[in-house]
């Protein structure tokens, strides 16, 4: 539930409340998912610029800022090897301020933005996601920064980007905690390209992961990972309302141990849990331009996706495993 108020031409209010039911990472108690205010003192027909102050959404991609909004995504779920669900609430929104300034041409479109803010880390979800289940201790983080450049050419035929982030996490042990206080450094840049025809569209997005982990004694997984992460997607309009997708999206938790077979010797927990490559195809049918269909099926090889909440034992884990979902959707 969202809504905006112009104050002047220039000064905008927009706010919006969020429920999200997800299994064992979010429980569907109502928050801001964002509130902020948008003075834009910048505004010409060749471009416009300003600064947002409250709670911003996170620019990450091409779909993150719009991720919760089903008509705007390209499938029921977004790929998983650049937007994960188990980690989502550490790269939705964040509290602090954002810079942005847009520039319009013959030889095209540039966007640009860079914001400053306190990622959400109060909440279970983020924690477990990082530090595993039943840890008593608490998450926090310093000011993160985001950086993100798209160029768009010929109409938004085509689309180039680049996001840059950096997440310093700290963890602070509670009481019977058996780990000590440990840091995560997290820093990804993502490079995104988007092709848009007549009646089809080709979008890849390719992330390079640098995690750090250390501190956390010995009886954590300390040490660091370059991690990558990709993913290349086709979609088709068969007819005014039918639209069918084809998707292929990998992840790799270390680059330099893809099939996790070193960590598995080194933890005992199983190497599949490192990656995980997911062929996807979907079809979306608009009833009417405000209802819209879906449905789509996926198989994964090996569970770096999954949520340690909704999967607990790892012993118990399945390497290989289909996903079958289906979307109905109405806007007014």
């Amino acid at each position: 539930m969202n809504a905006s108020w112009r104050l002047t031409s220039d000064v905008q209010l927009a706010a919006e409340l969020l429920s999200h039911r997800a299994g064992g990472t979010d429980d569907g108690r109502v928050r801001v998912d964002y509130g902020l205010i948008d003075w834009t003192p910048l505004s010409r027909e060749e471009g416009r610029a300003g600064i947002r102050l409250g709670r911003i959404k996170t620019a990450y991609g091409l779909y993150n800022k719009t991720r919760d909004v089903p008509f705007t995504r390209p499938s029921i779920i977004l790929p998983q090897s650049i937007y994960f669900e188990r980690t989502r609430n550490l790269t939705v929104s964040a509290d602090g301020a954002e810079i942005y300034a847009e520039r319009y041409g013959d030889a095209g479109s540039l966007f640009a933005s860079f914001a400053y803010g306190q990622p959400q880390t109060d909440t279970d979800a983020a924690k477990v996601a990082l530090v595993g289940l039943h840890r008593p201790g608490n998450l926090d983080s310093s000011l993160a920064p985001d950086l993100q450049v798209f160029y768009e050419g010929s109409g938004g035929m085509y689309r180039l980007g680049l996001t840059a982030t950096r997440l310093d996490l700290r963890y602070k042990p509670g009481f019977g905690d058996r780990l000590q206080a440990g840091r995560f450094k997290l820093t990804p840049l993502i490079l995104s390209a988007q092709f848009n025809a007549e009646n089809w569209s080709l979008t890849s997005e390719y992330a390079f992961r640098r995690t750090s982990v250390s501190d956390f004694g010995r009886f954590f997984y300390n040490g660091t990972a370059d991690g990558r992460s990709y993913y290349l997607q086709g979609s088709y309009r068969l007819a005014p309302r039918w639209e069918a997708l084809l998707r292929y999206d990998a992840y790799y938790a270390d680059n330099h141990d893809r099939d996790g077979k070193r960590f598995a010797a080194a933890t005992g927990i199983p190497g599949f849990t490192r990656f995980a490559k997911d062929w996807t195809a979907g079809l979306r049918f608009d009833v009417t331009p405000q209802f819209m269909l879906r449905a789509e099926v996926h198989r994964v090889d090996g569970t770096g996706f999954l949520a340690v909440q909704d999967n607990p034992d790892t012993q118990a884990l399945r390497r290989y495993w289909d996903n079958f979902m289906l979307q109905a959707s109405f806007r007014f």
